[in-house]
């Protein structure tokens, strides 16, 4: 090495050769895959509900386990993942589930029998202890043809997409036909693909 690079500053190196990447911070990253992640920070009450401290809201379960929910609160993170947008709307389009388990017992006795099998699979603490989404990905990739999971990641496309409130997290304006159709209300203006 010539002496120009021995004095060379090496801050001023990292500094150029690594541009910051917009929207992904440190803090970002260690949020995301530490272990305080939604398994912290959802907690089951001794009624059987799902609670979120930090968000301010709370879950009723009527018909799967509390574990179970928390559970596919998680998958459907892992699966469909915005860092974006606040766990209680992932809670919102599994609550569907808890419903059509009340009504149907055989749909209850997948999802109890899939979620559990994904538990064993992820070895002590369950799917929602394993810290590292990768690693919780690299589970779900391992159940993706079976029923459960894809009964939950066809329904989380309704039922996490169609909430209005989270439309403006991802620039979408809603149904554009009653206003004239999208030629007319900027259908180019779209700055997030």
């Amino acid at each position: 090495m010539s002496d120009h690079n021995h004095g060379h500053n090496h801050a001023d190196t990292h500094h150029h050769a690594h541009p910051a990447k917009p929207g992904f911070s440190r803090r970002t990253f260690l949020r995301r895959s530490s272990e305080i992640t939604l398994a912290a920070a959802i907690t089951i009450t001794a009624g059987g509900a799902l609670l979120n401290e930090s968000e301010a809201w709370a879950l009723e379960v009527k018909a799967l386990k509390p574990e179970t929910m928390k559970t596919l609160i998680l998958m459907a993170r892992d699966i469909y993942p915005h860092d974006k947008v606040p766990d209680r709307f992932y809670a919102i389009a599994v609550k569907a589930y808890d419903a059509k388990a009340a009504a149907d017992p055989q749909f209850k006795s997948m999802l109890e029998t899939g979620i559990a099998g994904l538990d064993t699979a992820a070895g002590a603490g369950g799917y929602v202890g394993v810290a590292w989404e990768a690693q919780r990905v690299a589970l779900l990739h391992q159940i993706s043809s079976t029923p459960m999971f894809e009964t939950v990641r066809s329904g989380l496309v309704v039922s996490l997409y169609n909430q209005q409130e989270l439309w403006p997290i991802f620039g979408y304006e809603g149904e554009s036909y009653s206003k004239g159709g999208y030629i007319h209300r900027g259908f180019d203006d779209i700055d997030w693909l």
